[in-house]
């Protein structure tokens, strides 16, 4: 039997941390976030086929996922200690990826970002502008507002 692929550990205490753009290959991760705030780009064309998991333990923090379109996000496995709760402004799922979110919460909350408002919310930050100027400095494209676009 093939040995467990190791999770991609993202972790931000009393800080805030972002992974925009192409930045992993990885779909399982372990966040960690205490009294900070994390930003996943989970649009990339080179993350592994199958379903994306992500074990969480976050205290009074905030995760952001940006996600696709039509990815299908469950978290029903996710346990809540005091106040918390997972905001997904369009309300419903689509019939792509599947996103699985376990864990515990304590006084946090999961912000899911879809197409367009994920794409809003890479381009708002230090990141996007960096990728903009090493684009243009390379004459290639920027690859932070959309992963799936080829540098």
């Amino acid at each position: 039997m093939p040995a467990a692929v190791p999770a991609t550990r993202v972790q931000a205490h009393y800080d805030s941390v972002k992974k925009l753009g192409q930045w992993t290959e990885s779909r399982r991760f372990e966040v960690r976030v205490r009294r900070g705030s994390a930003v996943l780009d989970l649009r990339s064309p080179h993350i592994e086929d199958g379903d994306i998991e992500i074990d969480v333990a976050l205290d009074h923090s905030m995760l952001k996922l940006l996600v696709p379109e039509d990815a299908d996000v469950d978290h029903w496995d996710l346990r809540y200690t005091g106040r918390g709760r997972v905001k997904d402004w369009t309300g419903h799922n689509g019939e792509g990826r599947r996103i699985r979110i376990t864990g515990e919460m304590r006084h946090a909350e999961i912000r899911v970002h879809r197409g367009g408002i994920a794409t809003l919310s890479a381009m708002f930050s230090r990141e996007y502008v960096k990728d903009v100027r090493r684009a243009h400095k390379d004459g290639t494209f920027p690859t932070v507002d959309d992963p799936t676009r080829v540098s």
